[in-house]
């Protein structure tokens, strides 16, 4: 692994890629298989450290992607850079890297056929609570169970009440709304109650230490369903990186990228759904694209609705001239919202 100088320290750099595609029904993310510390096969983001050869990181990026799902990338974006070792143990954490930066890459959903069993999943598979498209999950129920008990249990009132707040902030409990942009806040608060799997690689951390009553099965995700863990830090890479696209939907038309060249203003919106994790209003969301310019006709119908034919659009490029920020200012229907 390829040392550089950062300071007056020498540290090890990785390089990780989310990489989303979206259809009308799931934004899904391409995963590969790496080895667990017990021998298991974990799924992960495409990764790899930067080596000699790599120029710059997002060489080093891109021909790690391709080498790992025979994916070949567009416009990427980097994402964030994450240096917390700490979240796993003994060993494996001096193996990782001191540095890992992460990039966010759109494309159209192609049929990866690299050696390491490259796969495209629903992100739900792994945040599954931040589907909210049919109401309130049914399984944050027992989440927000466990995160009052893990609440309840600190060491003194101050940091309860600290703890009681975060809460209400990151998942809407009390009345407060739920903010879809919040994924990666949510995921952290799931983190720090042991409330994922992922948290029991905490060096002196005994599973079970968060709230959750009994051997520790809960933390390991057995009692309450907080979706399929992933190797190192990846899970929470992903968190980020949907926080991120969530947000910039409302001020980038980079939904676009994930679209075909002509579709409908109903898989427009569907996909828009699938990203966001939220009911919109029909009428509302088709008034806010018409004002905003973002889509023009192509004078083509399209029979594949399941209903009457739909008219196809495609994309407006020339809005990007015509004003910053154009974007879809969501607003969750009354019905997606309760």
């Amino acid at each position: 692994m390829v040392r550089r100088r950062v300071g007056s320290a020498s540290a090890s750099i990785g390089l990780s890629a989310v990489i989303v595609a979206a259809s009308v029904h799931e934004p899904r993310v391409l995963t590969i298989h790496l080895p667990g510390t017990g021998g298991e096969a974990l799924e992960a983001l495409p990764s790899g450290p930067l080596e000699p050869e790599h120029r710059t990181l997002e060489i080093g990026l891109r021909a790690w992607v391709e080498r790992q799902t025979s994916q070949r990338l567009g416009h990427v974006e980097q994402l964030y850079t994450f240096g917390d070792r700490d979240r796993a143990a003994g060993e494996v954490a001096l193996a990782l890297p001191a540095l890992v930066v992460a990039y966010l890459a759109l494309v159209r959903e192609a049929r990866p056929a690299g050696a390491a069993d490259a796969e495209w999943h629903s992100w739900y598979r792994y945040f599954p609570w931040e589907d909210w498209r049919r109401g309130k999950p049914a399984l944050l129920d027992p989440i927000d169970e466990g995160l009052a008990r893990w609440a309840a249990r600190a060491a003194g009132d101050d940091l309860r009440r600290l703890r009681e707040e975060r809460l209400g902030l990151v998942f809407g409990l009390s009345g407060a709304a739920w903010n879809e942009e919040l994924a990666l806040e949510r995921y952290e608060l799931l983190y720090e109650a042991g409330l994922v799997a992922e948290a029991a690689r905490v060096p002196g951390r005994q599973p079970g230490d968060a709230g959750v009553p009994g051997s520790g099965a809960a933390a390991r995700g057995a009692d309450i369903p907080t979706g399929v863990a992933m190797a190192s830090d990846h899970r929470r890479i992903l968190a980020t990186a949907i926080g991120r696209l969530r947000g910039k939907i409302k001020y980038r038309p980079v939904v676009f990228e994930l679209m075909p060249p002509s579709f409908t203003l109903s898989q427009l919106q569907q996909t828009v759904e699938a990203l966001a994790g939220i009911r919109l209003h029909k009428q509302n969301f088709r008034r806010l694209v018409e004002q905003q310019g973002l889509v023009e006709e192509t004078g083509e119908i399209s029979a594949a609705t399941g209903g009457r034919p739909a008219r196809l659009v495609r994309f407006r490029r020339e809005v990007l001239l015509e004003r910053p920020a154009p974007g879809l200012r969501l607003r969750a229907s009354r019905r997606a919202a309760g």
